[in-house]
């Protein structure tokens, strides 16, 4: 009996972990360590935090799901992992610590055979004095409760401007190696859908504050795309929606702290500023979730297993970093998620180290790295984990030695439907694709992609996809009746 340990039961995690349960049946262990007992539909966390959508739209209980499935879960989370065993044992193994299911604070040696980290990330709010909820002056959207929060606070906040107040209203990224730049465009326009619908959008102004060098990057690098059969730049794109709704934007930012009533910036070109507010939601930069790594000895190999952020090697060319941008390949990007070290140990989603970023690195005269890092969340995080998943079924069934499918960033498409206004008649949302997610200039020199497989378009019928989703993808994650035909 083969033992496949998942740390992380989100979406890629949870897909990996349904989906290998259901091609390796009773006959085999499929363990998820979380720490969490709700999972969360993070996309349409940014509904909840405009009151758009309570927080029980968006999570359920993980506990009964895993339970109809055969799958052994354990509300912990991991501290370290022995992928050599120890002196006394050859068996690798992972250090979890339990929060939940009446264990909390109680630790355990967990033997596996195979390793899937799909830890997620860590919400650096740290990263940045005075950035977010607990400890700061920002809310978030990250997690359901912080969207509960935001909500809270933005209706005092309309409460004040019903009464007559103007007020300013700044949202983005808090930090200039932020990824999800997409979850602060997004509330950026429910916010501004909100007020209009409110018949208050006069008293707010409204600004966007972002690493970006450009509106439109999205931590991609940008992207041209067909849209009313013509070829348009992202720039032109959002600039066009920022510019139409009213919003004011400042690009190329590093927020560097965070006071109660304004953010201290640095621009690209090494300039400090302050932007005052009255609201504001930043999004934190992601770090990996820190667990350690030690040899059989039990001497430190966390830097031989992690990279300095916290995110696993995997069969990336990690070489290319330190490398001119102009180098940079397609190429470059892993296929197997597999960690080239320890092969039994696989990383997926954000958990994965990437070789390098996909936009051109940039930094201040002062030395600040200024640029989105790259985003590995939603869609391409279930297709990694669901290839992983059927490379493990594979090796386990059919005595397969090396991973049997692929899920490369640079050979996979992405769709992505991107909210700017909930309603059911007067909410709008821009669906778009893109093909491939990383830049592929060899096979596309003109853009980087295939313009046959990269487009969007923006209005009403978005916005009736993106709720059309929201159903289908928590109809999916509870293994409801066909849960294995509704796509990744």
């Amino acid at each position: 009996m083969a033992r496949v340990v998942i740390l992380g039961g989100g979406v890629s995690g949870h897909t990996a972990a349904t989906f290998l349960k259901k091609w390796l049946g009773q006959s085999h262990e499929v363990v998820v360590v979380t720490p969490n007992s709700m999972w969360n539909w993070i996309p349409s966390n940014i509904w909840v935090g405009v009151d758009g959508m309570s927080k029980e739209d968006v999570v359920f209980e993980l506990a009964p799901v895993y339970k109809k499935a055969g799958i052994d879960y354990r509300q912990a989370k991991g501290l370290s992992i022995n992928p050599e065993g120890s002196k006394t044992n050859d068996n690798p193994f992972v250090t979890i610590e339990y929060t939940g299911q009446g264990k909390s604070g109680e630790s355990e040696e967990l033997s596996y055979d195979y390793l899937i980290n799909a830890t997620g990330p860590k919400l650096n709010f740290g990263a940045t004095e005075g950035l977010g909820p607990d400890n700061g002056y920002t809310v978030s959207v990250c997690t359901a409760d912080h969207a509960v929060e935001a909500s809270e606070k933005l209706n005092d906040l309309i409460t004040q401007m019903k009464a007559g107040e103007n007020k300013k209203i700044l949202i983005g990224t808090g930090h200039g190696m932020c990824t999800c730049q997409g979850a602060a465009f997004e509330y950026t326009f429910n916010v501004e859908h909100k007020l209009r619908d409110e018949g208050i959008r006069d008293k707010a102004e409204i600004t966007y504050i972002s690493n970006e060098y450009e509106l439109g990057d999205f931590g991609v690098g940008g992207m041209h795309l067909k849209m009313g059969g013509y070829i348009t730049s992202g720039k032109v794109f959002a600039e066009s929606l920022y510019t139409e709704r009213g919003v004011n934007w400042i690009t190329r930012a590093h927020v560097n702290k965070v006071e109660k009533d304004r953010v201290h910036y640095e621009l690209l070109d090494g300039s400090m500023h302050e932007e005052e507010f009255d609201f504001s939601m930043l999004i934190p930069p992601f770090a990996g979730s820190g667990m350690k790594a030690y040899d059989k000895a039990g001497e430190d190999i966390t830097s031989k297993v992690f990279n300095p952020g916290g995110f696993m090697f995997v069969d990336a060319d990690y070489s290319k970093a330190t490398k001119p941008f102009e180098t940079w390949s397609a190429d470059d990007w892993p296929s197997k998620c597999q960690n080239q070290t320890y092969k039994n140990m696989f990383a997926v989603g954000i958990a994965f180290a990437p070789p390098h970023l996909i936009s051109k690195p940039m930094k201040s005269p002062n030395g600040t790295p200024i640029n989105p890092t790259p985003p590995r969340t939603g869609m391409p995080s279930a297709m990694m984990g669901k290839a992983v998943a059927q490379s493990l079924k594979d090796m386990i069934l059919n005595g397969a030695v090396e991973p049997t499918h692929t899920a490369k960033m640079s050979e996979m498409g992405a769709a992505c439907v991107a909210s700017a206004g909930k309603g059911l008649f007067s909410g709008t949302a821009a669906a778009m694709t893109m093909f491939p997610i990383v830049p592929d200039y060899d096979k596309y020199p003109d853009y980087g992609r295939d313009l046959h497989g990269t487009f969007g378009e923006i209005g009403l019928a978005g916005h009736w996809l993106k709720h059309l989703l929201h159903h289908a993808f928590l109809w999916k994650a509870k293994l409801k009746p066909f849960w294995t035909i509704i796509p990744e």
